[in-house]
């Protein structure tokens, strides 16, 4: 009886830039890492930024958060494209 080995590693189609995982994306090739480095060091951008341009912190929220929603939005569609 052959067993089957259950990979815990996601594979990714040809030439795909993503993989699912989870309801998420991870990179899966040189282009897609090339597109998720600019979108982690927008994170940390606009972390920075908020918190040291805005004089309390529910306005740094207001400003992080929805920058975050929405360079994750954008990111989740190119990703759900190219995987």
């Amino acid at each position: 009886m052959a067993q089957k080995s259950k990979s815990k590693r996601p594979k990714a189609k040809r030439g795909a830039w993503f993989v699912p995982v989870r309801g998420s994306y991870l990179p899966a090739s040189a282009a897609g890492w090339w597109t998720y480095v600019p979108f982690v060091a927008y994170l940390v951008f606009t972390l920075v930024a908020g918190l040291s341009q805005t004089s309390s912190l529910a306005t740094a929220v207001l400003f992080i958060v929805p920058n975050w929603v929405a360079a994750a939005a954008v990111l989740t569609y190119v990703a759900a494209r190219k995987s």
